[in-house]
């Protein structure tokens, strides 16, 4: 078994734990160095750091905040690796920890970060997830099991000084094209709730008012919720600074292509078992400017779906050339208006596109003006069947009367 480099403590707030942090800066200390070729584990608490709650009540979802997000784990140094090195991670294996052995999908409130299809949900909703070995279900969905392609949301490493600059600056001017927009074009620096991990004092302090946010994804990987980042993968990280500054966190028990509520995972607090060798020069030799990784050959082998299309025409008919933002959503719509004929709720389907291994395609992208987008409903997941017929659907689960939790 691999040794554990970082233990988590879920008795102690993750603000006050040096090995956790929840902003991205080149000059956060790293927690431990470790060689080329060491095989290790680092242990992970939830994205919100403890703030859901295994509950029938959405209040603590319609109230997270938002600014404390992510708490990851690390930054972990790499001994001998310096800028335009690539970081090769093996991921050995992912899993729940026995002190949290749970997981939550959240639909957060429009106006404390929406998600994919907050105008038409823009209410706050959570589903409670249990686990059984390699399956999931939750009793706030009836009718549906699934086996995890568990995986961390979060990966990455430390940014550069200059790539930090580069961030702030492009992310600001987005933000003020629509400066009032709810919710907000993107999570700009707030340094209130910064954890800055080992830096302490004033230089704490200062490194938090420009330290970027970890909600979305950048050139150095950070938030890029892929599912198939499973165990058995290898990931390719551009290095920016000496050591590299590995951090991980977020990691999903399950997630469907996009994570479509925002926090549309099933969230867990969890352990990573990593193995770390370097190619030097490997961002120069290769053209790396974001990670590329290689699949796990180990996953869920689902092989029956329903497709559902979507094209660049909104849900008003306007008409938009091939935006394939659109395409998806009208996919994911199309889906969730099906499966309520099977007496799901909206909220339910939608929660089910979120965490079951659903797949999503560009499936078209040059035909003028629409492009297709198409959404892959894996129908095993489902206690009864699914398919059309001459029939036509039965009510086979108890919507509206089961549903997610609301806000209390």
């Amino acid at each position: 078994m691999a040794k554990t480099l970082i233990k988590v403590d879920f008795k102690t707030p993750p603000e006050k734990q040096k090995s956790l942090h929840n902003r991205w800066h080149p000059d956060l200390p790293m927690v431990a160095y470790v060689k080329p070729g060491e095989e290790f584990r680092v242990e992970c608490v939830d994205w919100t750091g403890g703030q859901i709650l295994d509950d029938d009540n959405a209040a603590d979802v319609r109230d997270v905040n938002l600014t404390k997000v992510h708490y990851l784990s690390g930054p972990i140094g790499v001994q001998g690796a310096e800028p335009g090195d690539l970081l090769v991670v093996d991921l050995l294996d992912v899993g729940v920890l026995p002190e949290s052995d749970w997981g939550f999908t959240g639909i957060f409130d429009k106006k404390n970060g929406g998600g994919f299809l907050t105008d038409h949900f823009p209410a706050a909703r959570k589903a409670c997830w249990h686990f059984s070995g390699l399956y999931t279900s939750s009793r706030h969905i009836p009718g549906v099991e699934f086996a995890g392609i568990t995986h961390p949301g979060l990966i990455g490493c430390l940014p550069s000084r200059e790539l930090l600059d580069v961030w702030n600056k492009r992310e600001k001017e987005l933000f003020d094209t629509d400066p009032e927009r709810v919710p907000p074009l993107c999570a700009l620096p707030y340094a209130e709730t910064a954890h800055m991990g080992g830096m302490k004092g004033s230089a704490a302090k200062a490194a938090a008012k420009e330290a970027v946010r970890t909600v979305p994804p950048r050139e150095h990987g950070g938030n890029c919720d892929i599912k198939n980042l499973s165990r058995g993968s290898k990931i390719y990280f551009p290095v920016y600074v000496k050591g590299g500054g590995l951090s991980m966190g977020d990691i999903h028990f399950s997630q469907g292509d996009g994570e479509i509520t925002f926090c549309g995972a099933i969230e867990m607090a969890g352990y990573l078992d990593l193995r770390v060798t370097l190619i030097k020069g490997g961002m120069k030799k290769y053209g790396i400017v974001n990670p590329i990784f290689q699949p796990s050959p180990v996953e869920p082998n689902y092989t029956r779906f329903l497709i559902f299309e979507g094209i660049s025409v909104d849900e008003q008919g306007k008409q938009y050339y091939l935006d394939a933002h659109i395409a998806y959503r009208r996919a994911c719509l199309n889906a969730i208006e099906y499966m309520k004929k099977f007496g799901y709720t909206g909220e339910q389907a939608y929660a089910i596109l979120g965490t079951a291994p659903v797949e999503g395609h560009i499936s078209g992208i040059v035909d003028i003006p629409n492009a297709c987008a198409t959404l892959y409903l894996p129908t095993e997941i489902f206690s009864f069947d699914i398919m059309p017929n001459a029939a036509g659907p039965k009510k086979m689960v108890n919507g509206g009367k089961t549903d997610l939790a609301v806000a209390k």
